[in-house]
């Protein structure tokens, strides 16, 4: 019974309600606000199905992928990490006091979709569990005075990549006086290098960034008129284009203009044989490989790093190099021997550095003054011995960024400051012919793809991506870099998948980073550029004792098919094929000969 009076009162109010409407109606200058509304309506959100990459969107660990997609041909994966929801989001402009509707289709778990800035209530909606596409929506109305609103989609902390597609904020139009900027025009190449190309172009009116793409893939988002693009491969033809964008939207894009890049030495890589493999010879310890003498090293070996220099304090940027006394290394030769070996390497072409840091050598340059003593005893090592260069094998808490520093290109960190300027100074000083590499450990090169410094939000560690700033500001002036592929925590790919040691997947992933580049903390607009590949080694333990991460040498086998020839490639595809590929480090020489040169033996095997 109380249901029936309850649904027999309710048809009056709509008995009232169409009287009042049709009597409204039929006043003159009256009309229905309802269709009215329907034909301001728009979808005021900028690529909402992803159609365009990420463009229009700032994500923080965000790409776009071709399946799965709700419609279309891409969709939006990003990948929540332990201090990142993966958020990503755009600004719009609205009408004041108008009501939106916001509706988006997700996948995934925990998924979330909502708008800042609305002026009255921020909303939001997600849900717990979309195995499928499942659509969220919500509305809201703007306040008096909004003309802007954030809009966004993420996840939640460490629960795995979710997806998002045709995301639409439905509402008034912001106002037919905003509309994108026309196409820049007036691009041109200002200055060539063998790694850079320098542009500049004409300002569009009403523009507020401009985006600049390198054959046909958006590279960076610059604020100018002007941009210059690092990282590129020596004697290679690059096309460049610009676009304008203001909260409209983006210009279609300008004119190509076609800019080839220099030959150059490369940091001296020209003196290398076109595959070298590079060894830590252990000079100054013993362990349980054994002592080995430098005249001993096998002619295969074409870099040999004398493991290691170290500091006599971690600030204090004085760097000795003690050679292991016969105490401990029995049949270590005598200092005359040793330099009489170094000469003897060098006349057969090969490369002998000092290798400073390890485990065990902390180096903070912390001040101007550790960054000359550094300089000065450095150079006193590599004058006594006559060596070839230097290797940086920074390890531990000797690289950190500052809370404040989160631009790798313009670093502000004193450690990380006035390492880059010491080696400046030495390359400078020892000229073209001085060779510099590096060996940091993957939690500072290629974790910078999910984590960089604290983070935006802080708590995170303050030595993630730390290596990236040293990397970028030297990359003209470095030899090779050789990551340790070893003794590392699992690592996401370009493929927003964690990679663990073990296996072939591993290297390919990882050395796929540094040779395609990628976005800084997930930041597309701030992507470190990639490396020439005769500047890549791929670090890799020599056996299963030099430490963990070792492969046998088929999977060795298969990382280099994968990477030079796009063959035998497993579950990760790397972005390119680069026959130039360097070659492979090792640590050590010391544990290769204690397992029968079986590192050795698969890389002269391979490239002959």
């Amino acid at each position: 019974m109380e249901r029936a009076r309850r649904a027999h009162g309710a048809r009056r109010p709509r008995t009232v309600l169409a009287l009042l409407t049709a009597a409204l109606l039929a006043v003159p200058g009256i009309t229905a606000l309802s269709s009215a509304a329907r034909a301001a309506d728009a979808d005021v959100s900028r690529n909402g199905g992803f159609e365009s990459g990420l463009t229009g969107w700032t994500c923080t660990a965000g790409t776009t992928v071709n399946s799965p997609v709700h419609s279309g041909s891409s969709a939006l994966q990003a990948t929540p990490a332990g201090g990142d929801h993966a958020q990503c989001a755009q600004t719009v402009t609205v009408q004041p006091d108008s009501q939106y509707t916001l509706t988006g289709q997700v996948r995934g778990s925990y998924v979330h979709l909502g708008a800042n800035g609305t002026g009255t209530t921020d909303v939001s909606t997600w849900t717990q569990s979309a195995p499928d596409w499942q659509k969220l929506s919500t509305t809201f109305r703007t306040g008096a005075a909004t003309t802007r609103v954030t809009i966004y989609t993420h996840g939640w902390y460490g629960t795995g990549a979710y997806y998002a597609d045709d995301i639409s904020l439905v509402g008034p139009g912001g106002g037919s006086s905003e509309r994108p900027p026309a196409a820049p025009t007036g691009l041109k190449t200002t200055a060539v290098t063998s790694s850079s190309v320098a542009l500049s172009w004409s300002a569009a009116a009403g523009a507020t960034s401009y985006d600049v793409y390198r054959d046909g893939a958006r590279i960076r988002t610059v604020s100018g008129t002007s941009a210059t693009v690092t990282g590129l491969a020596a004697s290679t033809a690059y096309g460049f284009q610009v676009t304008a964008s203001n909260d409209a939207g983006e210009s279609a894009r300008s004119a190509v203009v076609t800019a080839t890049t220099g030959t150059g030495t490369g940091g001296g890589s020209a003196d290398l044989p076109t595959h070298a493999l590079v060894g830590y010879l252990h000079a100054s310890f013993a362990n349980g490989s054994g002592y080995t003498r430098l005249a001993d090293v096998p002619d295969s070996w074409d870099v040999i790093d004398l493991a290691f220099g170290e500091p006599t304090s971690t600030t204090s940027g004085d760097i000795r190099f003690d050679r292991c006394p016969v105490a401990e290394c029995p049949s270590a030769e005598s200092d005359a021997d040793f330099k009489a070996a170094i000469k003897a390497k060098q006349a057969a072409g090969k490369k002998v550095l000092i290798s400073i840091g390890g485990q065990n050598g902390q180096v903070q340059l912390t001040t101007a003054a550790a960054r000359d003593t550094f300089v000065s005893s450095v150079s006193k090592i590599i004058d006594e011995y006559g060596l070839d260069g230097l290797d940086i094998d920074f390890e531990g808490h000797s690289l950190s960024l500052n809370a404040n520093d989160t631009d790798f290109e313009n670093p502000t960190t004193p450690v990380i400051v006035n390492l880059i300027s010491a080696l400046k100074t030495l390359k400078a000083t020892y000229g073209p012919k001085f060779v510099l590499t590096m060996a940091p450990e993957t939690f500072f090169v290629q974790n910078g793809y999910q984590y960089y410094g604290t983070g935006k939000w802080g708590g995170q560690d303050p030595r993630c991506g730390a290596y990236l700033p040293v990397i970028h500001a030297l990359r003209d002036d470095l030899t090779l870099l050789h990551v340790q592929d070893y003794n590392s925590g699992p690592i996401m790919g370009l493929d927003n998948q964690y990679h663990s040691m073990g296996g072939a997947d591993f290297h390919i992933a990882l050395t796929d980073m540094l040779l395609t580049g990628f976005p800084v903390a997930g930041d597309v607009n701030n992507v470190f550029p990639p490396l020439r590949p005769d500047q890549v080694a791929i670090g890799m333990p020599a056996s299963t004792n030099a430490g963990n991460g070792h492969v046998a040498p088929s999977e060795v086998t298969r990382t280099l098919d994968c990477l030079t020839r796009k063959t035998n490639c497993g579950s990760y595809a790397p972005h390119g094929t680069w026959p130039a590929l360097r070659g492979l480090m090792a640590w050590s020489v010391n544990w290769d000969r204690y397992s029968n040169w079986e590192f050795r033996k698969n890389f002269d095997a391979y490239f002959g």
